[in-house]
């Protein structure tokens, strides 16, 4: 990598979080986190054989954990809460059952290239009545992994995979590719369970400032 990752203050982060969870709201928004494969289904493998369905399950389990422990606490669930393998298809369906408001599908990276490195946020490339709301938070999330973790911006994209597919038009909806295992400093970052929190807060920020 060009440039090394943030050694950002867990403590910062937390206050700044702290700080939007005194702010009353008027109404509580449904979040569900899309947890990316899980099962038989590993996605991608990191150098040190790491697995993306277990980095994107230790980041969403964070993000619950952290949320609990707020005063006011998001209406948060998750798509799965252990190494399962649901569906693409069911995923979207949880998401309609339970009326969310907002949809983030959390996902790694891989490439044959061993130097890509970068955070990169999709919508979806069908416009709808939420295209811009999903765009505004794609960008947000973007920013936050540069500006709080020090990850490469690859910026927002436009893509029709089926989790975004068969929600757009029903709420804001976007997948998170959060890193590139296949680089060895993101590989290791993810590696480090203290990185796994702050890339977890990280995400919360946002969602609560949405």
């Amino acid at each position: 990598m060009k440039k090394a990752l943030k050694n950002v203050s867990f403590v910062f982060l937390l206050l700044q979080l702290c700080i939007i969870f005194g702010q009353e709201t008027a109404t509580q928004r449904i979040i569900l986190i899309d947890v990316g494969h899980g099962g038989k289904d590993s996605g991608a493998i990191g150098i040190n054989r790491i697995q993306e369905k277990d980095v994107v399950l230790d980041i969403a389990l964070e993000i619950l954990s952290l949320n609990k422990q707020s005063k006011t606490p998001l209406d948060i669930y998750l798509t799965r809460y252990s190494d399962t393998l649901i569906s693409l298809s069911d995923r979207t369906k949880l998401a309609k059952v339970l009326k969310a408001d907002v949809f983030i599908s959390l996902h790694c990276n891989h490439s044959d290239n061993p130097n890509a490195r970068g955070f990169e946020v999709y919508v979806a490339n069908t416009i709808s009545q939420y295209s811009k709301e999903a765009t505004w938070l794609a960008f947000e999330l973007q920013a936050s992994f540069k500006r709080h973790l020090g990850f490469e911006s690859r910026g927002v994209k436009f893509a029709n995979f089926q989790v975004l597919r068969e929600t757009l038009d029903y709420f804001p909806a976007v997948l998170l590719e959060l890193g590139f295992l296949s680089n060895r400093d993101e590989n290791n970052y993810f590696s480090n369970l203290s990185n796994i929190r702050l890339s977890a807060l990280s995400i919360l920020l946002i969602i609560q400032n949405y």
